[in-house]
């Protein structure tokens, strides 16, 4: 390394270190008050969040020693709170799983963690966290892989006109729909453009190397239901996890705000975007057979509690 600001820049960044692990608490022998570690805590969150988790899953993707988690897990199997159960795709494979009693340790602790940042928040005006917001963003995106870097922001200026014409595109050349699609997803743009609540509705927009690769959107159902629209990945940036993060970033804002369930429309041809889906612990509710887009389809709901 080399630089002439880079001394400056090192002690800014452990002066960072020490106000973030102390203003969220990292530094304390339990996390949020709770019985669990910071370690613990965590590996709770993503068996609550994900199927078909392994300890190798946990290990690489977390950054932890491979003897060390084993006791993290080992400890919270003693506790009745995760087991094992042999993968159904793979035998020689165990999965982890959150028990009942995991479960029920987890919801507490989740609850707590999203109070905790609530009040952090709520200490901000909108623009304000707006800008925390996207701060965070921009550190995890420079701070992550450069190959699979990217950030979400809020979109500006032509990138609704991006949306309509990337989506009318897409679903042409993969699926063969015709512009029925596109005028179906230029209404759906054009009423939260002109219909935008921003207490309750929000547009997430995915930048990587300064070119948009994917968008979504989460708009108000009714009180208690918030409905995800038009999620999109471009075909360039699919396996970055882009998809996941979108629909993980829909749910974190819906439950924020108070929603108590998230629906969405799809259709049965969208594999990929299922598994997504199903992946964020969505369900299938209905589907029923249509003819849209010059298709022959088949329409399909999925929903979940938040």
């Amino acid at each position: 390394m080399s630089g002439r600001h880079l001394p400056a820049h090192i002690e800014s960044v452990r002066r960072f270190n020490r106000f973030y692990t102390r203003h969220i608490g990292v530094l304390q022998e339990r996390l949020l008050d709770s019985a669990f570690s910071l370690t613990q805590a965590r590996v709770l969150y993503e068996l609550a969040h994900r199927q078909g988790v392994t300890s190798s899953d946990l290990r690489r993707e977390l950054g932890l020693d491979a003897g060390y988690l084993s006791r993290v897990v080992s400890g919270l199997e003693k506790r009745g709170l995760v087991t094992r159960a042999r993968s159904t795709s793979d035998a020689r494979v165990a999965e982890l799983q959150l028990t009942r009693e995991g479960r029920g340790a987890f919801v507490p602790l989740d609850d707590a963690s999203r109070s905790e940042v609530m009040a952090v928040l709520e200490g901000l005006s909108e623009p304000e966290r707006q800008q925390l917001v996207d701060a965070m963003a921009q550190i995890e995106a420079l701070l992550t892989d450069r190959e699979r870097a990217y950030l979400l922001r809020d979109p500006q200026p032509g990138d609704m006109g991006w949306i309509v014409h990337r989506q009318a595109v897409l679903y042409a050349q993969e699926y063969g729909w015709n512009n029925e699609y596109e005028a179906l997803v230029a209404e759906i743009v054009a009423k939260f453009v002109r219909e935008f609540d921003p207490k309750r509705e929000r547009c997430w927009i995915a930048e990587r190397s300064g070119r948009v690769v994917g968008s979504v959107f989460v708009v108000r159902e009714d009180d208690a239901t918030a409905r995800l629209r038009l999620l999109y990945v471009d075909p360039a940036a699919r396996g970055l996890g882009i998809g996941g993060r979108l629909v993980d970033e829909c749910l974190r804002f819906a439950r924020l705000v108070g929603y108590r369930s998230m629906t969405l429309w799809t259709n049965s041809v969208l594999v990929d975007a299922r598994r997504i889906y199903e992946r964020a612990g969505f369900q299938l509710v209905e589907e029923k057979p249509h003819h849209s887009f010059g298709k022959d389809l088949v329409a399909q709901v999925w929903g979940r509690d938040l």
